[in-house]
């Protein structure tokens, strides 16, 4: 990963972490708990791809694995959001301009439910039946909703931001090819293309500064 890349996801994966544990935690919802560690890395691997939402799923996974209150198995969230982080970023659009909102719904919906049926057949092989207890169904059924509710708030901040950290000033002439993944989800399907906006207002601009400079030069021939 690049270092800009690095920069930003450390400090998102803390936050979320933080919150997460000191907030989302607390709030002794029926079922699972609002998962937003998982959000912030599908909203990076929606930008960055499979490889880097791999490496960011890893990174915050570990993180969750090593911070209190964690009473399980270190690496077992680190492989989940691992595999998690690379399946989504491979739904990254090509053009990197996501066309509705749809698309992101579904990899949060996907994610929750994957993420859970991962976490418990992992924790099934190393012994850990505390799913069972609580009830698989109900816990597949809440994350998925508490995540799409989350989802929101937070997914295309994210990716808004991860584009913003990806446009550097040194890339600025490929940047302004690039439109912001996170309009799909914003404008859900509208079309709305900021980049091409402004485009076609500067177009605009020029032209009517070429038409005023005739005229000027117009009336000055009048008069000589």
């Amino acid at each position: 990963m690049r270092f800009n890349r690095m920069l930003l996801s450390a400090p998102l994966v803390v936050a979320a972490l933080v919150i997460q544990v000191s907030v989302l935690a607390r709030l002794q919802l029926p079922g699972a708990v609002p998962d937003l560690l998982l959000l912030t890395v599908l909203g990076l691997a929606l930008v960055y791809g499979h490889v880097g939402g791999a490496l960011v799923g890893f990174g915050a996974g570990l993180l969750a694995d090593l911070a209190p209150p964690a009473d399980h198995a270190v690496g077992r969230y680190a492989l989940v959001l691992c595999v998690i982080g690379y399946l989504a970023g491979l739904a990254k659009p090509e053009n990197g301009r996501l066309q509705s909102a749809a698309g992101p719904m579904l990899v949060v919906v996907g994610s929750a439910i994957g993420s859970t049926l991962l976490y418990a057949g992992v924790g099934a092989l190393v012994g850990d039946t505390a799913a069972r207890h609580v009830g698989l169904g109900s816990l597949l059924f809440t994350a998925a909703l508490y995540d799409l509710l989350l989802a929101p708030f937070t997914v295309p901040f994210i990716m808004a931001l991860a584009r913003r950290a990806d446009n550097d000033p040194l890339a600025e002439t490929n940047a302004a090819a690039k439109s912001d993944v996170s309009a799909g989800w914003l404008a859900s399907g509208t079309g709305l293309r900021i980049g091409s906006q402004r485009g076609g207002l500067r177009a605009k601009a020029a032209r009517a500064r070429v038409a005023r400079a005739g005229r000027i030069k117009v009336k000055g021939a009048k008069r000589l």
